[in-house]
């Protein structure tokens, strides 16, 4: 899957968001490579005020480590990108912040940054909430903009579908 239609994005965020609503739940994020794009969808949509707690822009692994938390080690150990640093992320986003569930990504957007173990489309995500925290790993396909917007549809859909499993 390469292209995501703008409509399947509206769609998720506008489910997402009545979940959140529903539930009275705030939500955080902590992204990496897609640099805000999580937290500009969300709020995007009016209301959004009210369940949209606060964003974390974490590029560098320095951002990382201050504003989130994570353990400076598991750079040296497992690398930027790995299911550690998002698991870390997404707990240090709660954490953080007043939300309680929070949705992290990291991941090579490309062109350049690949590993033959860390190719372009490596990406993982991150979530947070009720004290469990776990990431999933994701091999997308294309290029940068597609990389980020088929991140961005993940983490919508995760995210929906960790609060409606709970």
């Amino acid at each position: 899957m390469t292209e995501i239609d703008t409509a399947d994005i509206d769609s998720v965020t506008q489910k997402l968001m009545a979940a959140l609503k529903d539930k009275k739940i705030k939500i955080s994020t902590a992204e990496s490579c897609t640099g805000g794009l999580i937290s500009k969808t969300i709020t995007d949509y009016a209301g959004s005020s009210s369940v949209f707690e606060r964003g974390f822009v974490t590029y560098c692994n320095q951002a990382k480590i201050e504003m989130l938390g994570v353990a400076k080690e598991l750079f040296q150990r497992k690398g930027a990108v790995s299911q550690e640093v998002a698991e870390e992320m997404a707990s240090g986003a709660v954490k953080n912040s007043h939300a309680q569930i929070a949705v992290s990504c990291t991941g090579i957007a490309g062109p350049g940054g690949i590993t033959p173990e860390k190719p372009v489309g490596l990406v993982y995500i991150g979530v947070s909430y009720n004290g469990i925290t776990h990431a999933t790993k994701h091999n997308f396909d294309g290029d940068r903009g597609s990389v980020r917007q088929q991140t961005l549809y993940q983490a919508l859909q995760i995210v929906l579908k960790t609060i409606n499993d709970n």
